[in-house]
């Protein structure tokens, strides 16, 4: 009886160092995030490397652009999203030979976001003239579709 406590003791710490050592890995990579915040979702953490992942807005950003009527073209977009994952590519490609800021609203840690923009799903890009959304285009589309967006509503 002794041992099976005492092997099950060691399975248990072994576990738990296992967690501490996730944890701390995360927290470590984590650090110094465009995102400001001390902990992200571990598919956020995955993509903190990803050239195509460095234009963020920060939910305070984009309303300070919404408040001063700033044009400003937004991708929302979720870190645990799948047809987001497929779309951001092409739709950084495609700003970037248009010569669009897109900037990239990070749903899956700012929540807030679905109810304050009206959002039903990811992937999703929207346009705002002088705060004031004026065009949308809602899940995986073709690039030609992304790109007839562009055209008739950012490079109008």
């Amino acid at each position: 009886m002794k041992k099976i406590i005492l092997f099950g003791s060691v399975v248990i710490l072994i576990f738990v160092a296992l967690i501490v050592v996730s944890n701390l890995n995360s927290a470590q990579k984590a650090s110094g995030n465009p995102f400001g915040k001390e902990r992200l979702h571990p598919a956020t953490v995955e993509l903190l490397d990803d050239p195509n992942y460095e234009n963020v807005i920060l939910p305070a950003e984009l309303e300070e652009k919404l408040t001063n009527d700033e044009a400003v073209t937004v991708y929302f977009y979720s870190s645990t999203c799948p047809y987001c994952k497929e779309a951001t590519p092409v739709l950084v490609e495609l700003a970037d030979e248009s010569g669009i800021d897109l900037v990239q609203y990070n749903l899956r840690e700012f929540e807030e976001g679905w109810d304050e923009y009206k959002l039903e799903s990811t992937p999703t890009v929207v346009h705002y003239e002088n705060g004031v959304e004026v065009g949308r285009i809602v899940s995986l589309q073709p690039a030609q579709e992304y790109q007839r967006f562009f055209d008739e509503y950012v490079l109008n």
